[in-house]
């Protein structure tokens, strides 16, 4: 199933996993808009990539946390391409934080980390949805993370907002069916550069996993593409892409 006609609009676009989605949803043939809150040159160079594809594509600066900046990106979706039909919340926000020390969690970690990784996906979704209900419904996908199933990850305020973001998920599935499907997906450790990890995470993580290798920006773009093209049946589900080592447990 192509996506000729279809618009995305994909938070933090510009690095890491949203970049990876914002390509394989255009090679799909969707136009998508690029957005980002810092790298402004980053996004710029994607959507410029897709347009030299012969895509559609442009970059848009909108800090999410922002109720009416969400609003406006949604809003410059529409303006630009006429309509919207997929909204994938990738933009995500951590630091580092070793669990057992509480006092590092500063009020203003907790509330940067809360405000761009639970409030800016329901603030998209929310200017998002009447939208896509002009065109008879839509998709929203959330990147969640296994730090909300696990409560280990990069701090215990990252795990806790990713844990209200999966159940967030599930309430707009149940509120929105069946026009809007609303799905997550929980990466495992993807090596974007996204947290300040310690010095040799990535090999620890390697050891872990049961496939050998850990996550990779296309894995997670893959299962974008499959929610949107052929996961016609799926919605307020998550689904868990991380090497086997939720369900499994780790190998080392």
């Amino acid at each position: 199933m192509k996506l000729e006609g279809k618009v995305a609009v994909v938070t933090g676009g510009g690095t890491g996993m949203g970049r990876a989605c914002c390509f394989a949803l255009a090679h799909k043939g969707a136009a998508v808009v690029v957005n980002y809150a810092k790298s402004q040159e980053k996004a710029e160079d994607a959507a410029r990539q897709i347009e030299a594809q012969g895509g559609r594509a442009i970059a848009v600066r909108a800090d999410v946390s922002s109720d009416a900046e969400a609003r406006a990106l949604i809003a410059a979706a529409t303006e630009r391409f006429g309509r919207l039909d997929i909204l994938v919340n990738n933009a995500g926000y951590t630091r580092f934080t070793p669990h057992r020390e509480l006092e590092l969690l500063t009020e203003e970690l907790l509330d940067r980390t809360l405000a761009v990784n639970t409030k800016g996906p329901l603030y998209c979704a929310r200017a998002a949805i009447p939208a896509m209900l002009q065109n008879g419904g839509g998709h929203i996908i959330n990147i969640t993370s296994i730090a909300a199933k696990l409560g280990s990850g990069s701090s215990i305020i990252y795990c806790a907002s990713k844990a209200a973001l999966s159940v967030m998920t599930k309430s707009l599935a149940r509120a929105f069916a069946p026009e809007i499907r609303v799905n997550a997906i929980a990466p495992g450790f993807v090596d974007t550069k996204f947290a300040n990890w310690p010095d040799g995470m990535v090999e620890r993580m390697k050891q872990n996993v049961h496939t050998e290798r850990i996550v990779t920006v296309e894995d997670i773009a893959a299962a974008v593409v499959y929610l949107v093209t052929e996961g016609s049946i799926l919605t307020g589900e998550e689904i868990v892409i991380d090497g086997g080592l939720v369900s499994l447990g780790s190998r080392s």
